[in-house]
């Protein structure tokens, strides 16, 4: 992997908010959304909120537009709901409230997963975005798809010390445009 982290600059904790979408899903059973707390916590990141939702594009979108809205919530990571069957809405859902996309963050994932999964990452459509100032990641539902896109790519993405450059860097200026200073 490319990039280092530079130790002489301070770490920078986000705050996540967490969503798992499934419709058989119970919080006992929520394996990939523990996963994801564990890492994000363990690289020193605060989860300020966790929810499981059904598969219903409507009810996610209000979900994530309320954690925009949220200036406790700097990221937001979903993990459920990018396959290709008819309920697999998630993708969707996060466009309709994208401002921009980012749509490397999908290329890479996929790419990672590549090198574990063969072919069968092409059924992924892990997605990412930014609104309202805050970062939005899709992943896949199966735990070892959330563990691949913590470690391959958002705990470096997540770290202001990780160079050349990273998404916290950019917080401050993801709103740029309301304020017309562009």
């Amino acid at each position: 992997m490319p990039g280092r982290l530079d130790e002489t600059r301070p770490f920078l904790p986000v705050n996540i908010a967490l969503l798992t979408v499934s419709d058989t899903r119970s919080e006992a059973e929520d394996r990939s959304g523990r996963i994801l707390a564990e890492l994000a916590s363990a690289a020193g990141h605060r989860v300020v909120a966790r929810r499981i939702l059904r598969d219903e594009k409507d009810e996610i979108a209000a979900q994530l537009k309320a954690w925009i809205a949220d200036p406790a919530v700097d990221v937001v990571i979903a993990t459920g709901g990018t396959g290709v069957t008819g309920r697999d809405v998630t993708p969707e859902a996060f466009e309709s409230v994208y401002e921009k996309s980012i749509p490397g963050f999908g290329e890479l994932f996929r790419s990672q997963s590549y090198e574990k999964i063969g072919t069968s990452t092409i059924q992924s459509r892990a997605t990412a975005g930014v609104a309202g100032g805050t970062y939005l990641f899709a992943l896949p539902g199966s735990p070892g798809a959330c563990r691949d896109a913590w470690e391959g790519i958002l705990v470096h993405q997540l770290d202001n010390r990780f160079r050349p450059c990273n998404f916290v860097e950019l917080m401050p200026r993801l709103q740029e445009h309301l304020e017309g200073s562009w």
